[in-house]
């Protein structure tokens, strides 16, 4: 099937129309579509840039987790993610031909998303670039267009373009380099990438068969059937299997990727006389590295230009999703005025962290994987020795730690408890979802209530509580109750079987401020008007003299 191409239009700038855009997105790849598509569902106008005029080719990255997932839901394109996508939970690891365990990423039940889904890169844009398209009013995407010169002022960007109807010029408020790992716009600012390239090289193929296989992420330590280290094989759409090969640092890469070199290592996993089909292959190496800081004055940098990750662990194409669910919502609330210029520093510190830790899991599974010492060597066959017996060994052994949301606990933009909570998700975490019937009795999920605007989750008794101290806020209100409750001033869920009150250890008064990328910015035992006001302030980045004033 021939990926889908896309016409350039001439962009409005040609006819000499001296437009100021809000926001530019530089690749429209699938950070840079999440971003445009976050930032057009806040109202706010964007033109993409690409170079390009068709989607990615080869399936590049496949494995997009439960979080990922649940960002695509509240941007209106997860359902179609999911529903073409192979879905898994588990995963099995090998030493050789023997099972060393498996394990269950989403062991419990009462969630909209699974732990992963499978679904070729090319799928991801195709649909992102559809759903974009309902935007036709704010969102401006331009294919065939080149960045080919930046130009800085305190209050904007000047781009130069080049396209098939012309060089033009494009002055934005802000802009957003999402253009990859080899990201022209980084290079071009002269930024410093630091990091560690590691020499191990790999190959990926992806093949085209019908086969019993099951549908989990399946590893191994020194396969039987492959003479590298490890191997590593999943199941993706349309009878499409990914299998990654270690080769070694000296596998030279242009006879590596030929068919005679890759099918042999393709039939020795699925059999002999497995009809099979190669589709895509390629040799690759990879580096963990990251920019130092990710906002450059007007200049904000997103997914694999800010920061690259080895792809064990699926913590490319997540981690720079969200990237865009950090983003987004702040650069809409600065541009709208209600919040000031100094929240976007906040997406530098919170994403900041997700990069390192994300760098630090990738850097420990590589030297688990491809141990370089003698130590590392000694503990990688211990842990093989042992992981099937003994389940302490299970934890050290490191097959890719898989992609899981960043805590952003204790950073600027969160309100720290005030007491002892009994669990639930403290401030800075991703919001669980849970099972709930809406206020016309239909089943719904509660994270479709949550992110967009600030929302207040207040979880109720069985009498209806007094909101009208909250009056004045600019918040959503949503009420979670057991029994079925009439609030005027609120959005009323039921949750007949408790569970969502379970996950947020919950009882009659609780309440959750939840920014508007479904992180929780504060909690509170009962909420108090004063605290309320004063935890929305420091999540939308105002000044402690703010603060005060909103007590």
């Amino acid at each position: 099937m021939s990926p889908p191409r896309y016409a350039s239009a001439p962009a409005p700038e040609l006819a000499g129309r001296g437009l100021h855009r809000p926001v530019v997105v530089i690749g429209a790849g699938p950070v840079g579509l999440t971003c445009a598509i976050d930032l057009a569902s806040r109202g706010v106008p964007v033109v993409v840039l690409d170079d390009d005029d068709t989607v990615a080719t080869g399936s590049r990255a496949i494995c997009w987790a439960k979080r990922t997932l649940e960002v695509w839901d509240r941007l209106g394109v997860g359902s179609r993610m999911v529903d073409t996508g192979v879905t898994w939970n588990t995963g099995r690891v090998f030493h050789g031909a023997r099972e060393l365990y498996r394990f269950d990423l989403l062991p419990e039940g009462g969630h909209r998303r699974p732990a992963f889904v499978n679904l070729q890169q090319y799928y991801v844009e195709e649909f992102l670039v559809d759903r974009a398209g309902d935007f036709p009013e704010l969102i401006d995407l331009h294919w065939k267009s080149t960045v080919t010169d930046l130009a800085q002022a305190d209050d904007g960007v000047c781009l130069t373009v080049e396209s098939p109807h012309g060089a033009y010029a494009v002055d934005a408020a802000w802009v957003i380099a999402a253009d990859g790992a080899r990201s022209p716009t980084r290079t071009r600012m002269g930024l410093p990438f630091p990091g560690q390239r590691f020499e191990e090289r790999f190959l990926i193929a992806d093949v085209r068969m019908q086969a019993g296989f099951p549908t989990e992420r399946l590893f191994w330590f020194e396969p039987t059937f492959h003479a590298g280290q490890s191997a590593l094989m999943h199941r993706q759409p349309d009878d499409v299997f990914r299998l990654d090969f270690q080769l070694g640092p000296d596998a030279d890469p242009e006879l590596e990727r030929q068919p005679d070199r890759v099918m042999p290592r393709v039939r020795a996993v699925v059999g002999a006389d497995t009809p099979v089909t190669l589709e895509w292959c390629s040799v690759y190496s990879f580096r963990c590295a990251r920019l130092e800081r990710f906002v450059h004055g007007r200049v904000i940098f997103a997914g694999d230009s800010a920061h690259v990750v080895s792809p064990f662990g699926a913590r490319g194409g997540n981690g720079g999703v969200q990237d865009a669910d950090n983003l987004g919502w702040k650069l809409a609330l600065v541009l709208s005025g209600r919040a000031p210029e100094s929240l976007i520093a906040t997406y530098d510190e919170e994403r900041g962290r997700a990069a390192d830790e994300n760098i630090l899991h990738s850097s420990r599974t590589t030297a688990f994987m491809t141990p370089r010492t003698g130590a590392e060597r000694t503990l990688r066959d211990g842990v093989l020795a042992l992981a099937a017996e003994v389940p302490f060994a299970r934890a050290l052994l490191n097959a890719g730690r898989l992609s899981r949301p960043c805590s952003l606990a204790g950073l600027s933009l969160q309100t720290p408890d005030a007491g002892p909570f009994p669990g639930g998700p403290e401030p800075g975490t991703a919001c669980p979802d849970a099972p709930i019937i809406d206020v016309e009795g239909r089943p719904a999920w509660l994270l479709d209530r949550l992110g967009g605007p600030f929302t207040l989750l207040l979880f109720a008794g069985e009498d209806v509580p007094d909101l009208a101290p909250l009056a004045g806020l600019d918040l959503r209100l949503v009420v979670v109750s057991r029994t079925p409750l009439a609030v005027s001033s609120a959005e009323t869920v039921h949750d007949p079987d408790g569970l969502a009150a379970a996950r947020y250890a919950a009882a009659p008064g609780t309440a959750y401020l939840i920014r508007p990328d479904a992180h929780v910015a504060a909690r509170f035992a009962t909420p108090d008007p004063v605290a309320v006001a004063q935890a929305l302030a420091r999540a939308a980045g105002r000044s402690a003299a703010t603060i005060r004033e909103a007590a």
